[in-house]
């Protein structure tokens, strides 16, 4: 039976940490086995010597919208404590925030992309704690796309932001433990860390395989399925073209209103796209983009999730659509995640060539071919952080 970091501390008596006093950053889906939010038993364990919370982007309770909706300090009504918030005026707490801390606990639950901004959040306070002389303790989470595939190009400095502060890759096969591993060796952040390793994971299981309960990390992140499209299906982010935010299945729910299914299927043979089908849909979206009306598109079927590459997925279908629909095509503009000068889809991406190249319209194999030696040399660093073999 799969054990998280959290079930471990929890159930573990010797993990104590003397008169220290704790933290914690989480968010509605840092629960354990029974649904129970870490901070409830974390609060009957600690008693007063656990007193703050820290929250990510879409708040505490998850429950804020997308891109730059800000969440405020609060005191959460279950427990008493402050909750600071770590999207809002600060994205790096404060000395302040942690002043009254020894050390800070992280149990947040990563969806295995480069652009998510959890990750981000992490290292600020990583960083933080490195400054003020406090432990950070990661309570690992698994990586709900599993631990042995990584795919797309690596970060390219020049693209840097909330959204890609390190060279990783779209998806990066790593658990938030082993990145937090990763980032503060590779980037010599310095933080004095732990990470309190999961119980009977492997690198090979999805989310289902742990049959451990999935609350959503995010508003538009409902399922395991949804983080299984989300490194691909988040280009769409950097578009005018909708998402599938303001329906049932964001992210699997791709389109707009002048998509057209057979031209786009068709330019599509060209391109492998193993694992999934792209199945002709119309849905209409309740809010977002192209709100009430009615989009053409397609939902993304993972059928066989061994062999389906979500980046390549979404790649080539935006290719397509960029070559079909150029009169109508366009790219989000900003601000986005706190970038008002550059593109979204510059940060999304990771390399601003890499949209050069697909605008130009060459080959997605051959784009591809140009990334293998970056993420070889990734793959072969990433093992050194393993927790898991």
């Amino acid at each position: 039976m799969l054990k998280t970091g959290l079930d471990v501390l929890l159930q573990d008596s010797s993990l104590h940490f003397g008169r220290k006093k704790l933290g914690l950053l989480s968010n509605q889906a840092s629960v354990n086995r029974e649904l129970i939010h870490g901070r409830i038993p974390l609060k009957k364990k600690f008693g007063d010597r656990f007193c703050a919370l820290f929250s990510p982007q879409h708040g505490f309770f998850s429950e804020k919208q997308d891109n730059m909706i800000e969440s405020d300090h609060l005191v959460d009504m279950t427990t008493g404590l402050p909750v600071y918030s770590l999207y809002g005026e600060h994205r790096k707490p404060t000395p302040e925030m942690f002043d009254n801390l020894d050390i800070l606990l992280i149990d947040l639950l990563d969806v295995g992309t480069r652009v998510y901004t959890f990750i981000y959040t992490m290292a600020y306070c990583m960083e933080q704690a490195a400054e003020s002389g406090k432990k950070i303790i990661v309570l690992d989470r698994p990586n709900p796309i599993g631990g042995e595939r990584i795919e797309g190009n690596i970060l390219h400095p020049d693209c840097q932001s909330f959204v890609g502060l390190y060279a990783l890759p779209m998806r990066h096969g790593l658990t938030i433990g082993e990145l937090a591993l990763w980032m503060n060796t590779e980037y010599k952040i310095g933080a004095d860390l732990e990470v309190i390793p999961l119980q009977g994971w492997k690198r090979s299981m999805l989310f289902r395989d742990t049959f451990y309960p999935w609350v959503s990390p995010s508003p538009n992140m409902p399922t395991p399925e949804t983080a299984m499209v989300y490194p691909g299906q988040v280009l769409w982010e950097g578009t005018e073209i909708s998402e599938g935010r303001g329906t049932t299945l964001p992210f699997e729910f791709v389109g707009a209103p002048y998509w057209e299914h057979e031209e786009i299927l068709a330019l599509l043979q060209s391109v492998e796209l193993p694992g999934c089908f792209l199945r002709p849909i119309v849905f209409e979206p309740t809010s977002g983009k192209y709100e009430g009306e009615s989009c053409s598109g397609f939902q993304i079927h993972v059928m066989a999730a061994e062999t389906y590459l979500p980046y390549r997925t979404s790649l080539a279908l935006l290719q397509a659509v960029m070559k079909l629909y150029p009169g109508d095509f366009l790219y989000k503009q900003p601000p986005y995640e706190y970038e008002f000068e550059r593109i979204p889809m510059d940060l999304i991406l990771g390399d601003k060539e890499l949209r050069l190249q697909l605008e130009s319209g060459i080959p997605l194999t051959e784009i591809e071919a140009g990334w293998q030696d970056e993420l070889r040399a990734f793959d072969k660093n990433r093992a050194k952080y393993f927790l898991y073999r």
